[in-house]
């Protein structure tokens, strides 16, 4: 019967390395084989070396023992921290019955370059070759010697673009580094640790730099949208055995050039043209006399800050499936699953020869490319050969949407063992884990989470494949929650909320976008568009929901003192631009790609205004801000009464009379006992009218399940999640689809493909029903009071066609697993898991329905009654 302590990590991370955060928080697991364990006490040491703590010397902080039973978020309370120091930390606990466990294994971290002052690299990069319509690729190396032994070895890198970082020949870091953000405001800079891959002697430095998003084509908003050219700035610390120090840094003493790659663009493909490699050009002994003096930037006025978010990988190599040779003469692959990444060949053939990969989501009828959707972009890569045997090849610095790829000029016959599939995103790990009795709901779920890898780079994109890969804020709030059962979102949405707060408005808006990349201008200045409001409700309410979304599901107190300031601009700007608290019906989106129904913005942005409010009120009362809190709480009284006087007529009719508005008020908590009776008949009677189907779009769908089961219908709500006719989720499915399409519409029998202007068939939004598939379908619940998952609400809601369901969830605590099945006379078994260190309160369903309360540890609950 033991209890021991494991999976110990730092602001999210095993063993980071390059914070900036000066009171980094301490997360732990329990792990034990008997039910009910609690801690009751913890005790955490830190030290300046490994060899301190294993003689359990805190020179950095003891903090005693601690009676609590807090394992996540414990600030660090000792000596203060140095730029670049490394620090090691274990930690014991005490259980309910006070016996104390082993230590935990040492974990540790280190800062980063904290002050500004000790920066000593400078920005380089290469001047611009005139005529070209895009630039090559510039290449950059430094020759060093290594004369003692090195102890450590850090390298600090970033860019204004994005970057490949080689030493000694061997390509180290991860892709399209180092994200995107605002650049005018702060870049993030990653720290690598390079200490085994350098050696006594002669050693190099290699970089590739691409345009990125700082100077490439950023959406449809055009190229060059924050810079001319990309720049590069790198300090590596060499830290020796016999305690001194030096510096490699980049300035005037590295050389650059141009190299085999002509050109790079997120939107545009790449061009390589491999008759133009530079061998060994990234080793040692290289000879550079050729190369050219880099250019030397000035300056940066934006913050250096520490990588917030998690790196972009490569996380799943994908095989095609099939393999046909077209009239053309051409090869299209299936890959069999619309992915987001890029596409890897191997060749062989005569020097000068070009081949070309060509990227597309879908096909036409006609078995071609379906390419249209892409407006100006181009999914393209372009490879010249260089004519020595066996060649391969993947791009540099772009990313495409596609499940389909047309091998063009391939010299021979290739096969399916030619390409293979690279998938690409932001390495959020999988949590959540869901299948059930029926194959076309696990597909449902299947294509919502490779939605949700597609679209999660850097930052949560609306589309992969066409020439736009925004940061749309709406899409975001919405899928949030379904984004964070999926995966941990932790840290990708920490970052993304100082995205909007970066580009928050001195009015207090947050903005539709973020990073706003020149949207708002474009916007404002666009007389085709037409879309001139200063907020949108729904998209702007972002800068409050996802941060409590981040509490809510990872109890995240920081995310929300941190942003406090900015969510309540949010709202005072939201009550200052109201007639008596309705706010105005200006918004340019309303509920997005709603289908044969459309909603009043007026209604819709009121609606919005009042849970913002209502959030804000909540997330007061976390900070213990209790006066603000009544206030914020009084305010959201007022707002559903100004929504019910202005709105709601008395027979229970809410203005525009849609799906979206009832959904919304039932939601938002915004209408009398009554009125709820009233709202939920006449939700349910307009899906029913409609043949059990829905007309809710972007900002509705997310709320449209929910709404239902909290308000008696559960049954309506299984048959909208498995209705198989236009429009559904499942209609896609019956028709190949493999990701969540952006439209109901983007392709039906009746009408072949919708507007090529907008019709992407990888877009998360409408998969934001994932949350109703934990949280009811599975049951699976947070507990606001209890965040993170300390406290497990289990409440699944048997129904529909399912016989049996099973999924779980791995919290900051450990793996929550819920398995429930009803067999053919009705009897209902449940399986429930629940994490060291957690408390649950499990709700059987059924006539004689069940509530338990319990500690951790493995239950088993049944109940033959579910029929009677």
């Amino acid at each position: 019967m033991t209890t021991r302590v494991a999976h110990c990590k730092t602001e999210y991370m095993r063993n980071p390395i390059g914070l900036d955060v000066l009171k980094p928080r301490f997360f732990w697991q329990l792990e034990a084989d008997k039910q009910e364990v609690v801690q009751s006490a913890y005790h955490i040491i830190v030290a300046s070396s490994r060899e301190k703590l294993a003689n359990d010397q805190a020179d950095m902080w003891d903090s005693g023992k601690v009676s609590s039973n807090a394992s996540t978020h414990i600030p660090y309370e000792g000596q203060p921290l140095e730029s670049e120091g490394e620090y090691y930390w274990k930690v014991r606990v005490w259980d309910g019955a006070g016996a104390v466990t082993e230590w935990s294994e040492t974990a540790f971290w280190m800062m980063g370059i904290l002050s500004r002052g000790d920066w000593k690299a400078q920005w380089i990069g290469r001047k611009s070759e005139p005529g070209a319509l895009m630039q090559p690729s510039p290449f950059f190396r430094k020759s060093f010697e290594v004369k003692k032994k090195v102890r450590r070895a850090i390298a600090y890198a970033t860019a204004l673009g994005v970057y490949d970082l080689h030493v000694n020949g061997e390509r180290i870091g991860d892709r399209f580094a180092p994200g995107w953000t605002d650049y005018n405001i702060r870049v993030q800079v990653q720290a690598v640790d390079i200490t085994d891959k350098l050696k006594g002697g002669d050693n190099a430095f290699g970089v590739i730099l691409g345009d990125g998003w700082y100077a490439g084509t950023v959406g449809f908003l055009g190229d060059k949208v924050y810079g001319e050219r990309p720049f590069f700035l790198m300090q590596v610390s060499l830290d020796y055995e016999d305690g001194t120090k030096e510096k490699v840094i980049t300035d005037r003493s590295w050389t650059t050039a141009r190299g085999p790659i002509q050109y790079s663009d997120m939107i545009k493909g790449e061009a390589y043209d491999a008759r133009e490699e530079l061998t060994g050009w990234h080793e040692p002994g290289y000879v550079d006399a050729a190369w050219e003096t880099p250019d030397v930037r000035s300056g940066y006025n934006g913050l250096l800050v520490a990588a917030i978010e998690p790196p972009i990988r490569i996380t799943k190599t994908m095989k095609p499936i099939s393999m046909k040779k077209t009239a053309a003469g051409t090869y299209i692959y299936d890959m069999g699953q619309n992915m987001v990444g890029w596409t890897a060949v191997t060749v062989q053939g005569e020097r000068g020869t070009m081949i070309t990969l060509s990227h597309a989501e879908i096909l036409n009828p006609d078995g071609t490319l379906y390419v249209d959707n892409l407006r100006e972009a181009c999914q393209q890569d372009h490879y010249i050969l260089k004519g020595e045997g066996l060649e391969s090849y993947e791009p540099h610095f772009t990313f495409h949407g596609f499940r389909y790829v047309e091998l063009i000029g391939y010299p021979g016959e290739p096969d399916l063992d030619t390409i293979t599939g690279k998938v690409v995103h932001s390495d959020t790990p999988v949590t959540g884990k869901l299948e059930t009795s029926d194959a076309m709901v696990n597909q449902l779920y299947s294509n919502i989470t490779w939605g949700q890898r597609g679209n999660f780079l850097s930052v949560p994109t609306d589309c992969p494949q066409r020439d736009e890969r925004l940061g749309w804020t709406g899409d975001a709030q919405i899928f949030a929650r379904t984004a964070a059962y999926n995966m941990d979102v932790s840290r990708f949405f920490s970052k993304y909320v100082w995205d909007m707060v970066d580009c928050q408005q001195p009015s207090g808006a947050f903005t539709d976008v973020a990073p706003d990349a020149g949207w708002i201008r474009h916007k404002n200045w666009n007389t085709r568009l037409n879309w001139f409001a200063p907020d949108n409700s729904g998209w702007g309410d972002a800068g409050v929901i996802i941060p409590w979304t981040i509490y809510l599901m990872y109890g995240d107190v920081r995310i929300l003192e941190t942003h406090y300031e900015a969510m309540g601009k949010w709202v005072h700007y939201l009550k200052n631009t109201t007639d008596e608290l309705v706010r105005p019906g200006y918004a340019n989106y309303a509920d997005w790609l709603s289908i044969g129904a459309d909603t009043p913005n007026e209604v819709l942005a009121t609606a919005y205004f009042a849970y913002s409010t209502k959030l804000l009120a909540q997330i007061a009362g976390v900070l213990g801000k209790n006066e603000e809190a009544d206030q914020y709480q009084a305010l959201f009284g007022d707002i559903a009464a100004a929504f019910r006087k202005a709105f709601v007529a008395e027979d229970g009719r809410i203005h525009g009379d849609t799906q979206t508005v009832y959904v919304l008020a039932l939601q938002f908590g915004l209408l009398t006992e009554e009125q709820r009776g009233q709202a939920r008949e006449r939700l349910v009677a307009d899906i029913q009218g409609r043949g059990n189907r829905l007309s809710t779009g972007f900002l509705g769908v997310g709320y449209l399940l929910p709404a239902l089961t909290d308000n008696g219908c559960l049954d309506v709500a299984y048959k909208l999640l498995t209705q198989e006719a236009f429009p559904s989720w499942m209609y896609s499915i019956k028709h190949g689809a493999t990701t969540i399409w952006e439209r109901w519409d983007g392709w039906t029998e009746e009408q072949g493909f919708q507007t090529p202007s907008m019709n992407s068939f990888n877009h998360y939004s409408l998969g934001s029903v994932g949350e109703w598939m934990f949280r009811y379908m599975a049951g699976i619940e947070a507990d606001p009071a209890a965040p993170g998952f300390q406290h497990v609400i289990i409440r699944p809601k048997p129904g529909g066609n399912l016989s049996w369901v099973k999924a779980s969830y791995e919290s900051l605590y450990g793996v929550v697993t819920v398995e429930w099945r009803l067999s053919e006379d009705g009897d209902f078994h449940l399986q429930v898991n629940v994490p060291a260190n957690t408390t649950a309160t499990i709700h059987v369903p059924g006539p004689s329905a069940a509530v338990h309360k319990v500690g951790s540890g493995s239950y088993v609950f049944e109940n033959v009654s579910m029929l009677n």
